[in-house]
């Protein structure tokens, strides 16, 4: 005011300053020349002092239209100089009249280096609709919303002439599957959310419709029982169940409790929007949790399954899932039967059921049995066809020979086909009545056709045990003769076996020779001091028949022979030096050791008797 003052004071020719146009609006005849008495300037300058306000940044203040000059318009709001606002935020500039009276927003007091003030309509216009939205907020009124466009996530709708979000999960109770048909509705909402700094309003219908509802809702809480029915609609369906609004109330059919039978997607059995009685299961009234049920209309399946099936009848169904062990067959919707995999050939042997049968094949199976408490079936496939070991035990009959093809090998034998889907079994003892044999495939390859002869016909497991070396005699009574206690035979290294050597003798039988019948001191390495194929003297030192077995002893051997030949024996096998006493002085030394052990044994035994 005071810039006012004297700035009329040192132009008192001006004649259109601000205090003459002040002086001119309250009709007051001062001298426009400004040939004021000191006096009279003193209650001028009071008067308008004490008649404008003291205006501050931020806030809304009336103004009135002076004029528009070029796209803006020219606003009066009692300052001491004149502000503008842009004529775009004017909805309609065909309306503005000078004279009109305006609420604008006070931006700044100087905006620009001219003193010009810095005024908005817009900011004041919000300002005015953000106050309706607090209040609107703080007293929770119902306000309409128009729909304007779908965003993701919901929908743009205006209130007060401002934008609000309208999140999809707040326009309705029930989900909404098609939000364009809301564009351009008026829909009643309230402000659950505000954000006041980035001056962002979330609003929602669904609130008001939960508000007319509550009676309802508590009503059919109240009411609910196990075992009751109730008429509600499918609301949603997802991979693990259905919701069912029950007329305000959610509740959940798992997808367990919707068929008897086997499904899939619960999209099988119910559709969207499709009205379906359901019976309550469980109520959680802490989580209001509400567990309903679609099969529980329907009778049990098996409730009087003794008079729909029994032992030996012919059933159809689906194959609906298979495993390692079989695959089960649902005969109608919540019975289901097992095939097992040993059910379902006579003669071949099934690894998987995916071998006979596939997922969603329909096939005939056989029921072998009902175990109604526990709620099986058992069926058989290959019941359908005549059992052919009836025809196979004639053919194969116990000592039968014939020709096979070996077609695998185990550790403990090999598998031969005796014909497509007939086999039988050598077991590795069964291979040779001379060779120790480690594995089958040193004896045969697969391929290999061989020899055979039934040994046994096991009808109850399905079994055929064959032997290949019983094509001969067995030659151990030969051997018997052959090779008595203390007889000299040569024999040729075979391979290198824990605690020894294995050796091959002339009658094509294996002998076995001990580690400390090689020599009577330490050996650091058997397999360099004697190598494969090397043949030595030997004597006979052990014969068990019943097990087969015949032990030898180089050291034994050796102790009929000359010092010379000891010693050539020695130091071709790059051991220590003894002498034939010493070889002597062994064999004491482990008879004594012999005798001690079968002392001790025959003692242990003893005692466990005692």
């Amino acid at each position: 005011m005071s810039d006012l003052i004297n700035e009329q004071n040192q132009q008192p020719a001006m004649k259109s300053t601000k205090i003459d146009q002040y002086l001119a609006s309250q009709k007051l005849f001062y001298d426009l020349e400004g040939n004021y008495s000191d006096e009279e300037f003193e209650q001028l300058a009071n008067l308008i002092t004490n008649s404008l306000t003291d205006y501050k940044e931020g806030e809304i203040v009336k103004g009135t239209i002076v004029g528009i000059q070029g796209d803006k318009v020219i606003i009066d709001i009692g300052f001491k100089s004149e502000g503008y606002i842009p004529i775009a935020e004017f909805d309609d500039p065909a309306q503005i009249v000078s004279g009109q009276q305006i609420e604008v927003y006070l931006e700044k007091i100087e905006g620009t280096g001219e003193g010009e003030v810095v005024l908005s309509k817009k900011m004041a216009d919000f300002q005015r609709i953000w106050e309706k939205v607090l209040e609107a907020d703080k007293n929770q009124e119902v306000i309409q919303a128009k729909i304007l466009k779908r965003i993701k996530g919901g929908l743009v709708a205006e209130i007060f002439g401002m934008e609000a979000f309208l999140p999809g999960s707040q326009i309705d109770i029930k989900p909404i599957r098609d939000f364009d048909a809301f564009i351009g509705k008026t829909l009643d909402v309230k402000i659950v959310k505000i954000n006041h700094a980035q001056k962002n309003v979330v609003v929602s219908h669904k609130v008001l419709i939960e508000e007319e509802i509550k009676d309802q809702r508590e009503a059919i809480l109240n009411s609910l029982e196990k075992g009751q029915v109730l008429q509600g609609t499918v609301k949603a369906i997802t991979d693990f169940g259905v919701f069912v609004d029950l007329g305000g109330v959610d509740g959940l059919i798992h997808i367990t409790d919707l068929s008897w039978g086997r499904i899939n997607h619960p999209s099988e059995v119910v559709k969207l929007d499709e009205v379906i009685n359901c019976a309550v299961i469980d109520y959680d009234p802490e989580k209001k949790r509400i567990s309903l049920g679609l099969k529980q209309l329907q009778e049990h399946p098996w409730k009087n399954i003794e008079q729909k099936y029994a032992i030996n009848q012919v059933v159809s169904g689906k194959v609906v899932s298979l495993t390692e062990y079989g695959a089960f067959v649902e005969i109608e919707k919540g019975i289901e039967g097992l095939i097992h995999i040993s059910e379902m050939s006579w003669t071949e042997h099934i690894k998987h059921p995916s071998q006979k049968v596939s997922l969603g094949q329909v096939v005939e199976a056989v029921i072998l049995s009902i175990d109604k408490e526990e709620k099986k079936i058992s069926l058989g496939l290959k019941q359908l066809e005549p059992d052919p070991w009836g025809e196979i035990i004639k053919k194969y009959s116990e000592g039968s020979k014939h020709v096979g093809i070996v077609r695998n090998l185990t550790n403990f034998g090999v598998f031969v086909e005796l014909e497509p889907g007939v086999d039988g079994l050598i077991h590795i003892s069964d291979l040779s009545w001379t060779k120790k044999i480690k594995h089958p495939a040193e004896f045969v390859k697969k391929g290999d056709k061989i020899d055979v002869v039934v040994l046994n016909i096991d009808l109850e497991q399905r079994k055929i045990s064959l032997g290949h070396k019983q094509l001969e005699e067995n030659p151990w009574d030969t051997f018997e003769r052959e090779y008595k206690v203390g007889t000299e035979v040569t024999g040729k290294v075979l391979r290198h076996v824990d605690k020894g050597l294995l050796v091959e003798l002339p009658l094509g039988v294996d002998g076995f020779v001990p580690a400390n019948q090689l020599s009577p001191t330490p050996i650091k390495s058997i397999k360099q001091a004697f190598p494969e194929g090397e043949e030595l003297t030997l004597k006979v030192i052990e014969f068990d028949k019943e097990n087969k077995k015949i032990t030898l002893s180089a050291i034994e051997a050796l102790r009929d022979k000359e010092q010379k030949l000891v010693e050539e024996y020695l130091a071709k096998h790059k051991l220590d030096k003894v002498t034939i006493g010493d070889l002597f002085k062994a064999k004491e030394q482990q008879k004594t050791a012999s005798q001690k052990a079968k002392q001790e044994k025959t003692d242990k035994e003893q005692k466990k008797k005692n």
